[in-house]
């Protein structure tokens, strides 16, 4: 499955999600001080802002389909993750978009109407990607910061618990040998 129908289905169900819970053209106020409800961390985490929205909102067809793409841009090189499964986008980025077809449904229309149309997917994000860079650069780079310290973390933790294991073994194989043989 690539990742273009997963986050189609994604947001087709956080989409179905969204409009049962809350009226569509009521505005979600921005928690004061950090608290909150569950979605507001969601959105500032992944920098899905007002102002975001309102700019994404400017989008136009053209605005897309006459975006200068140089002939190296048109074909990026993506990830191959360990299932060799082609990632265009990075995690956090695929959450950003998948949140932003759901709150901004001029986005979605777009996407529908440029794909695969007059773009392929990969393009259609990239393009918007550079769009809202301005928007999202420090949210992006917080996250990737947080992901680095996490991954440092694990890495800490491992070696220090295969070293509990080792000594443990140790002492039963000291423990084993000074046992007396049976005969």
């Amino acid at each position: 499955m690539d990742w273009s129908s997963w986050l189609l289905r994604s947001v087709s169900r956080s989409g179905d999600d969204s409009e049962n819970s809350q009226n569509p053209n009521q505005q979600i106020p921005k928690p004061a001080g950090g608290g909150g409800g569950e979605g507001g961390g969601e959105e500032e985490q992944l920098g899905v802002t007002q102002q975001l929205i309102d700019h994404v909102k400017s989008f136009t067809i053209d605005t897309f389909k006459n975006f200068p793409l140089r002939e190296d841009e048109a074909t990026p090189s993506s990830t191959t993750t360990s299932s060799n499964v082609q990632r265009d986008l990075s995690e956090w980025q695929e959450r950003h978009a998948t949140l932003v077809l759901s709150k901004a449904k001029e986005l979605s229309h777009l996407r529908f109407m440029l794909c695969p149309r007059h773009l392929k997917e990969r393009q259609f994000w990239m393009i918007y990607f550079m769009l809202v860079k301005s928007h999202v650069a420090e949210y992006e780079l917080h996250a990737i910061r947080l992901a680095k310290l996490k991954r440092m973390a694990i890495e800490n933790e491992e070696p220090s618990n295969t070293i509990g294991f080792e000594v443990e073994m140790a002492e039963t194989k000291q423990s084993a040998n000074l046992a007396p043989p049976t005969s």
